[in-house]
């Protein structure tokens, strides 16, 4: 069932139709008045380029609130997969955005946008966890220059499948692309390869109790499936074994047949599709078919930005009283159901 085990580092390995993913666990201290670590807490760190854990965080290109400031893609897929804490979003379109603690946020970069990510420090009185999968979701040549747009699956929507072995131990399974038992997650963007229903693109999220066995569906042959164990201790696969902290590619037509044979929970990513199969150039944010397109998008963000820039600085967060929100470049706003 295992075809291929590899070690995970940063980032994770990925087969088309995904193009990147990068799992961010940062236990970041009390946030001060600007939402950001105490600046004594920054000295010996590379302030605008710090992915070193010390002290258990990162504070990635931010400067005073960790996070990634204003920067550009095209032609792929951003899906942001927030499992604990909040991120303030904001892009050249003039849209915004506060969502995390089970939220998930589908981006559509298409034709070109300009965004932010940042990790806002809330609480003033204990520690800040941030943790969240970034993926990178490639989209077909037709719809690399789509108009850009984001989606919002707040945590509420999500679909969760409790699966009990004979025992009754559980496996939860966070839905959120793909569909299991009958549970479908919330549409993709109209665009996304995820929405063709040939793609069988799946976003699984697993977390397994001690002792648990669980089997999961065969997907179509020709579709990827690949799974990231990065929580626990071990975890049989089939009839092979897979340690924390590592990868496998796994046979997509059988049942995927896992047991955690470790002491502590086990937490494990899924990530499947379909590959979309055509040639991939990529450098930096930008994605598309050929060498000629890059070179395009270069010139593009240098000549327009993508729209510009809309906001005072490069990295705005909202108030810290702000709860959950969007309002997309229409002027469309929608809250995050109270739950």
């Amino acid at each position: 069932m295992i075809q291929e085990s590899v070690p995970l580092g940063f980032p994770w390995p990925t087969l088309d139709p995904f193009l990147f993913c990068a799992y961010h666990l940062d236990e970041y201290p009390a946030g001060n008045e600007s939402m950001g670590p105490d600046p004594a807490l920054l000295k010996g760190r590379s302030i605008g380029s710090d992915f070193e854990v010390r002290d258990g965080w990162r504070m990635y290109h931010g400067d005073v609130v960790p996070g990634f400031p204003r920067h550009p893609h095209r032609g792929f897929e951003t899906v942001t997969v927030a499992r604990r804490g909040l991120l303030d979003h904001s892009d050249s379109l003039g849209a915004t955005a506060r969502f995390g603690r089970g939220d998930c946020q589908w981006m559509t970069a298409g034709s070109g946008i300009v965004h932010s990510e940042m990790f806002p420090l809330l609480d003033r009185e204990s520690g800040n966890t941030a943790e969240l999968f970034q993926l990178w979701l490639n989209l077909p040549a037709k719809n690399k220059m789509v108009d850009p747009a984001f989606k919002m699956l707040w945590a509420d929507e999500i679909p969760k499948v409790t699966l009990r072995d004979d025992a009754g131990r559980q496996t939860l399974v966070t839905i959120n692309a793909g569909s299991l038992e009958g549970h479908d997650a919330p549409a993709p963007p109209q665009h996304s390869w995820a929405a063709q229903p040939d793609s069988h693109v799946a976003i699984w999220t697993l977390e397994m109790q001690p002792g648990a066995h669980a089997t999961l569906p065969p997907a179509p042959k020709e579709a990827h499936r690949m799974i990231y164990f990065h929580r626990g201790q071990r975890v049989a696969v089939g009839e092979g074994a897979l340690d924390v902290n590592n990868a496998a590619l796994v046979q997509s037509d059988a049942p995927l047949m896992l047991h955690n044979t470790g002491d502590a929970v086990a937490e494990i990513l899924l990530l499947q599709g379909r590959p979309i199969g055509e040639p991939v150039a990529q450098h930096g944010p930008f994605v598309m078919n050929t060498r000629a397109e890059i070179e395009q998008a270069f010139e593009d963000y240098r000549r327009t930005q993508f729209g510009g820039w809309p906001w005072k600085r490069d990295a705005p967060v909202h108030d810290r009283g702000q709860g959950r929100f969007a309002i997309h470049a229409d002027g469309r706003r929608e809250d995050a159901p109270a739950g």
